[in-house]
């Protein structure tokens, strides 16, 4: 069949105006759907006339979207832990929790040296094959997540973009059709280079990727996508209140209960055990910061916090896991704060119970405030983090290897 692009070249055009198509449609539509489908059905009737000028052009596209992908998700490789362990939770499988940090972390791998491969045409065949590995796995899981609504965000584009079920699906629909033609025209896909020479290559690639991984698991984030980012100015004020409501999910039963916050037990060590976070959603102000801070009788502190001039606030959402190197830190900071006249809090998610036995032994939780694990999780990406914040506006924040001590500390409070 003689190769004439124009069909292939419409096919990608209908396949780019669906991605942007994809932004104003959150839920299910079937006309949209139908679209996609007739045009996922084009390369696979018409492949052959995939020039290899076109087949380029799909390899630079899919690998862009993978090189993105994976890029957004190891800027943050623990929201993606995090991502990893609500899945392997709704489909029994969370045997496996305590190695999905290292699954999280070869998948984001996977994703990059598939689109950077592509990208450089770099093991081209293969990287066709890793990529349609891929694509099946992720079509089909966004799938049983638009029809049964699994998880409420796959975590796709990490923090970065936020998509419904649908739109995830659609995306990877979308991304299905140019990846096809690449697919089924697999023999034309080469690279003159040596196999050793490939190898050499791809290794470089992966290793300089899972540096920069580990890098941001260590440390924070190299862009922050999140509320809570340095330079931010957050604010409680809004015209209408702020309506938090927060969805579990009964870890033995398998029971969806809706709370409107702070009205449900958080403090119940027994009812927490038995219970995860799913999703929450909110009603009214514009303003709200994915974030509320409680007192040790119920009442929003999330105001004081944010309207407090240097404040340093420790967070943790499992203080059990602070070694004993990280409260020596703690306590350095917190004498040399007070010294200087800063005030010193802590956000947590543990029960009233565990942090009076921690004050007991470490002396360091003065001030305590008590808040939802999720959300403390997207303050600071580490167990334990410190945030400095003077009236709402973030200035700097850390993780627990890097919280500042020694001069640093001291060059700290002359900023």
């Amino acid at each position: 069949m003689k190769r004439s692009p124009a069909l292939s070249w419409i096919s990608i055009g209908v396949a780019l105006a669906s991605a942007v198509g994809i932004y104003f449609l959150p839920g299910f539509t079937l006309w949209f759907l139908a679209v996609l489908v007739i045009n996922l059905l084009i390369p696979v009737v018409f492949y052959r006339r995939y020039s290899k000028l076109v087949l380029t052009v799909c390899r630079l596209l899919v690998g862009a979207l993978f090189i993105f992908s994976s890029f957004t998700k190891g800027v943050d490789p623990l929201g993606t832990k995090y991502k990893m362990l609500d899945y392997l939770s709704v489909y029994g499988m969370t045997w496996l929790n305590d190695v999905a940090m290292i699954l999280a972390v070869l998948m984001i791998l996977a994703e990059f040296l598939v689109g950077i491969c592509l990208m450089t045409n770099v093991f081209p065949r293969l990287a066709v094959l890793g990529a349609t590995l891929l694509m099946l796995f992720f079509t089909t899981t966004t799938l049983f997540d638009a029809l049964y609504d699994l998880v409420p965000d796959c975590g796709c584009f990490g923090s970065a973009i936020k998509m419904s079920n649908w739109q995830t699906f659609y995306k990877n629909l979308v991304i299905d059709a140019v990846l096809i033609p690449l697919i089924l025209n697999n023999k034309q896909l080469k690279n003159r280079l040596t196999w050793r020479g490939q190898f050499v290559i791809g290794c470089v690639y992966a290793l300089a990727f899972l540096g920069f991984e580990v890098f941001n698991y260590r440390h924070l984030p190299v862009i922050d996508f999140m509320n809570w980012k340095v330079g931010k100015q957050l604010s409680t004020e809004s015209e209408e209140p702020i309506r938090i409501y927060l969805k579990y999910r009964n870890k033995t039963t398998g029971e969806i209960q809706e709370y409107l916050s702070p009205d449900y037990p958080w403090n119940d060590s027994v009812w927490m055990s038995q219970w995860e976070f799913v999703d929450q959603r909110t009603e009214g102000g514009a303003n709200y910061l994915g974030f509320s801070a409680l007192d040790e009788f119920g009442d929003d502190a999330t105001d004081m916090i944010l309207s407090t001039e240097n404040l340093l606030m420790f967070t943790s959402h499992d203080l059990t896991k602070v070694t004993e190197k990280e409260w020596d830190k703690i306590r350095n900071i917190t004498d040399a704060a007070e010294n200087h006249g800063f005030t010193v809090v802590w956000t947590v998610a543990d029960t009233p119970e565990l942090v009076e036995q921690l004050r007991e032994k470490q002396g360091s939780l003065n001030e305590v405030y008590y808040g939802d694990a999720l959300e403390i999780k997207t303050i600071v990406r580490f167990n334990p983090g410190l945030v400095w914040l003077d009236n709402g506006l973030v200035k700097d924040k850390w993780s627990a290897i890097d919280f500042p001590q020694g001069e640093r500390l001291q060059k700290l409070f002359e900023r």
